[in-house]
């Protein structure tokens, strides 16, 4: 997954983990449209991992069968139910720079896993999710399913001051280094660790990009959504309570390296115009010291700055789109 690209420089990489339970019937179906979609138009180096997390029936053979097979394919096996649990065990783990994660039944359209995880890979962001609840996004549910999952982010918007629209949408991505910092401070190993995470990013001050996604609801879905609600409540009042208590700050998190798209030359100028006058700076001048003034504009650039030196926009600037 560490491939060099033409010019020596090694690649940035994305591993993407499938968890599953129970999940034999449709493993191959989603995992092998999964793998066909990134070598066909993925630019990037990846890895998928199946996790299958104390599966009963035969979901880990047909995990270890599609891993002889597919060249981009692992499998881990956990004794333990949870999602949290098991994406928590390969993130940790991953060599790779952005770990993701979508369900196996890809009821998210997979045209929006390049951009969840280009901010991430480009150190724009340090999280990115997908929103089934973003005014752009494509959903197709019962109306159900819609109200529970309207209330809960409504919940964490009131009761955690959540910034994001979508916690519990199953498609995200964080940058490793990140994930590695916030890990020991994520308690829940089920549905609520998304939740979790997202929260303790956001507190911690870290960018979180948000992706609209094209979804269709699975009939089949195993969620018990009346259980799932009672511990997402029982989270959130832990997640209030550390808020209260500052256990929710963590030290050591990467932070992204701040740049600047300003030309050198036109920062000396800047500092230089900002610099104190002297005296003789601050005297008037005599009248036959000041340029007649003409009724042309020039459109040179400040003296001292090479024209090249500044950053040029490109030509069809006017035509791009850019999705909000």
């Amino acid at each position: 997954m560490n491939e060099m690209n033409a010019g020596g420089v090694r690649q940035r990489s994305v591993e993407i983990v499938v968890p599953v339970y129970n999940e034999a019937h449709v493993l191959a179906a989603g995992v092998g449209r999964l793998h066909a979609y990134l070598e066909a138009s993925f630019p990037f180096p990846f890895r998928i991992t199946i996790a299958d997390n104390a599966s009963t029936d035969a979901t880990w053979e047909a995990a270890l069968a599609l891993a002889d097979r597919l060249p981009h394919v692992h499998a881990v096996h956990l004794d333990q139910k949870g999602r949290g649990r098991a994406l928590k065990h390969v993130w940790s783990r991953s060599a790779a720079d952005v770990v993701a994660y979508m369900d196996v039944d890809l009821s998210t359209g997979l045209e929006g896993f390049l951009p969840l995880v280009a901010p991430l890979l480009s150190g724009h962001s340090d999280l990115a999710v997908g929103s089934r609840l973003h005014r752009q996004a494509d959903v197709v549910r019962g109306p159900r399913r819609e109200f529970v999952s309207r209330s809960y982010n409504l919940l964490l918007r009131l009761g955690l001051a959540a910034g994001f629209s979508d916690a519990q949408c199953g498609f995200k991505a964080v940058r490793a280094d990140v994930f590695r910092a916030l890990a020991p401070h994520i308690e829940d190993t089920a549905w609520f660790f998304d939740t979790e995470l997202l929260v303790l990013a956001q507190r911690n001050g870290l960018r979180i990009h948000e992706v609209p996604v094209d979804w269709v609801d699975d009939p089949d879905s195993r969620v018990d959504i009346v259980r799932t609600a009672v511990d997402d409540l029982k989270g959130m009042g832990r997640m209030l309570r550390a808020t209260v208590d500052r256990r929710v700050l963590v030290s050591g998190v990467p932070r992204r390296a701040r740049r600047s798209w300003v030309p050198a030359a036109h920062r000396a100028r800047t500092t230089a115009d900002a610099a104190p006058r002297t005296t003789a700076d601050a005297a008037p001048r005599r009248a036959s010291d000041v340029a007649p003034r003409t009724a042309s504009r020039t459109t040179a650039p400040p003296t001292g700055i090479a024209a090249a030196s500044l950053p040029q926009l490109p030509r069809n600037l006017k035509d791009m789109e850019y999705a909000s």
